[in-house]
């Protein structure tokens, strides 16, 4: 897949990820297609420091990643005993005590939860595999566009694991407690029409018009003024945990914030 980036200087490039910033669009890329863009601590330190170099005037960002997957999951190295050079194997964490391994994984999530900030938009372009890490990253991020060959799975489960990479709450927020429960236990592929289908994706197109598509989508979210579309990301994100009536005084409260900001009457 060829990189819409890849003309730009970028503003970070190592460990396998990739940040580009055009004014108001960002552009992740993951940079290890021989590796299927396995993911590692290292990917996670690098994804964790691209959210910290965002300029303020970023509004979208885009995640992707080159050749045939988007991400096939964990580095294999890490379920070795060798493990990776400079990184605690799976053994050396277990032998943790519980804030150990807390701290640890803490750190790891970091890499995963900036896409979903209040003044960002993040899309994940998604084609190829996105199995277990490479499926929690791409639910990180607000929108999902998929290629017609998209092959998402969550294999944690199977290897005696769980999901901790901040993936199990958007997934039950997207699909629903019973195909959540349903879709990691299994570790069973869920293709694009099925993603579609479910909410997991908000499109899927062909592999060839993956890059354009996403895009076009993110000059539509750009077109939009900025401070209304922060309003709205905040007031449907809340939604989850308000009630009815509280979801009511919440729009009150935004759409007066908007309406002093739009008569120039803002603190």
């Amino acid at each position: 897949m060829a990189s819409p980036d890849q003309d730009l200087a970028p503003a970070l490039d190592k460990d396998g990820v990739r940040l580009t910033v055009e004014d108001t669009l960002a552009t992740v890329t993951l940079t290890n297609p021989a590796k299927r863009n396995a993911q590692t601590p290292a990917l996670w330190r690098a994804l964790a420091e691209a959210g910290r170099l965002l300029p303020g005037s970023v509004r979208v960002v885009v995640l992707r990643g080159e050749g045939q997957s988007f991400s096939a999951g964990l580095d294999r190295r890490m379920f070795t005993p060798e493990g990776i050079p400079g990184e605690p194997t799976f053994v050396d964490l277990a032998r943790r005590d519980d804030a150990g391994i807390d701290a640890t994984i803490a750190e790891y999530q970091e890499a995963f939860t900036w896409w979903r900030r209040t003044d960002l938009v993040s899309i994940a372009a998604v084609q190829g595999h996105a199995i277990g890490a490479g499926f929690q990253l791409a639910l990180g991020c607000d929108l999902r566009v998929v290629a017609d060959d998209v092959q998402f799975a969550m294999r944690e489960t199977s290897l005696g694991l769980v999901p901790d990479l901040t993936g199990t709450h958007p997934l039950v927020g997207l699909v629903g407690y019973a195909r959540a429960l349903e879709i990691c236990v299994t570790g069973r592929f869920v293709g694009a029409d099925e993603a579609v289908a479910s909410g997991l994706a908000n499109l899927a197109v062909s592999a060839a018009d993956l890059d354009a598509t996403v895009r076009d989508l993110a000059a539509a979210l750009l077109a939009a003024p900025r401070d209304a579309v922060v309003e709205t990301k905040a007031l449907l994100r809340g939604a989850v945990d308000r009630t009815y009536d509280e979801q009511r005084t919440a729009e009150r409260a935004a759409q007066a914030r908007r309406l002093r900001d739009l008569a120039g009457l803002g603190e």
